[in-house]
């Protein structure tokens, strides 16, 4: 899985989770990652989770990280899987850090404030995954926490880095494991 972080700024706002936008924008063919700060503000009509529309819940964060990554050849339900392990290797990467975080599903709490954004969904050709996490938390329209404004992390670049590293890497290395194992047959 190829990797990049985008230096410039990105309001996201939904429409960039779509089929080969990585491709169209970035010029990354294929399964990959990418990473890039700026506003995040998606409104009911751009929102892919359908609870989130019937609950009238649009997402804001005045400045996120967000995360998109697009993969080939495989269903919705592998997508999720996925996004679950995008999830726990952020969780690793920051109790590292020293800080206790709860996952549920696809959402990270510190302190019972919401940390994170993310869902999955299956395009035409491919899974599509959007991960935000707040830079900062202030003006969200939930008890937010922010990876600077309230966890002490400013170099947002490396740490997009090392999520994106450890997502691929652990990606390869499921890949790899599946080759080494003989089948078994009924005795």
């Amino acid at each position: 899985m190829k990797i990049k972080f985008i230096d410039d700024d990105i309001k996201y706002i939904g429409s960039q989770l779509a089929p080969h936008w990585i491709y169209k924008n970035h010029k990354i063919q294929g399964d990959a990652i990418v990473a890039f700060c700026g506003e995040c503000k998606v409104d009911l009509s751009e929102m892919v989770d359908i609870e989130d529309v019937i609950n009238n819940e649009p997402i804001y964060s005045k400045y996120m990280l967000s995360f998109i990554t697009e993969q080939f050849g495989i269903n919705l339900s592998e997508g999720v899987f996925r996004q679950r392990l995008l999830m726990c290797i952020i969780k690793e990467l920051l109790e590292e850090k020293g800080i206790f975080v709860v996952r549920n599903g696809d959402d990270l709490m510190i302190d019972s404030k919401k940390l994170s954004v993310s869902i999955a969904t299956k395009s035409i050709s491919s899974v599509l995954i959007h991960t935000g996490l707040n830079i900062l938390s202030e003006g969200a329209p939930v008890r937010a926490s922010g990876l600077t404004s309230d966890l002490g992390i400013t170099d947002i670049k490396s740490f997009a880095i090392d999520v994106m590293t450890r997502y691929s890497a652990e990606l390869d290395d499921i890949s790899m494991a599946c080759t080494k194992v003989r089948g078994v047959m009924e005795k």
